[in-house]
């Protein structure tokens, strides 16, 4: 008997904690230990160790070459657990979602199909956190709704931005009435 009760209290415990998880996805949150993997206390950005595995797929980008055939760079982005979900829902990613994009220098051949680029060398990532309640104010990574850094590949842990308005923003100055965000450029986050 003392061990039916102590199964079934294991489960009303798995059962709880399963709820919480799942209300924290349908809310669009994301989970504290997420953000944590990315932002100290005073606002300095990293890449995150396992965002190949935890986190989904956003979109890639090739950028054509200077002249000739092929792309000079391919860019793959990953978006936090539960951020697309969310985006989905609202048409904006909540506070708390990351994203990350790849910057890879890329090698071009000829093949069946045709000329084909592919990713070669890892130049960098690019690293943004969503932040509209401006959590780090002073901070000159943190504004206009977003945390932003650039890491060389070398360095996952340290930034070579030093303000987000001069090393940043300037790329994503199109993309401004969509928060920020290519978000034409993926779509996986339409219906």
């Amino acid at each position: 008997m003392k061990l039916s009760r102590i199964a079934g209290l294991a489960v009303a415990v798995s059962l709880v904690a399963g709820a919480v998880a799942a209300l924290a996805q349908i809310s669009g949150a994301a989970p504290a230990d997420q953000v944590a993997n990315v932002v100290d206390a005073a606002g300095h950005l990293r890449v995150p160790a396992d965002y190949r595995t935890l986190y989904q797929a956003l979109g890639s980008w090739a950028i054509a070459a200077d002249s000739g055939e092929g792309s000079k760079q391919m860019h793959a982005v990953y978006a936090s657990p539960g951020a697309i979900d969310a985006y989905r829902k609202t048409g904006h990613f909540p506070d708390g979602a990351v994203l990350v994009k790849e910057v890879f220098a890329t090698s071009t051949n000829e093949m069946t199909t045709g000329t084909v680029s592919h990713a070669d060398k890892l130049k960098g990532w690019f690293v943004m956190v969503r932040d509209s309640k401006g959590t780090h104010p002073g901070n000159p990574l943190w504004g206009d709704g977003w945390g932003w850094s650039w890491f060389d590949a070398d360095k996952p842990l340290k930034t070579t931005s030093n303000d987000y308005h001069s090393d940043c923003q300037g790329c994503h100055m199109p993309a401004k009435a969509t928060d920020w965000i290519y978000v034409n450029g993926y779509p996986v986050l339409r219906h």
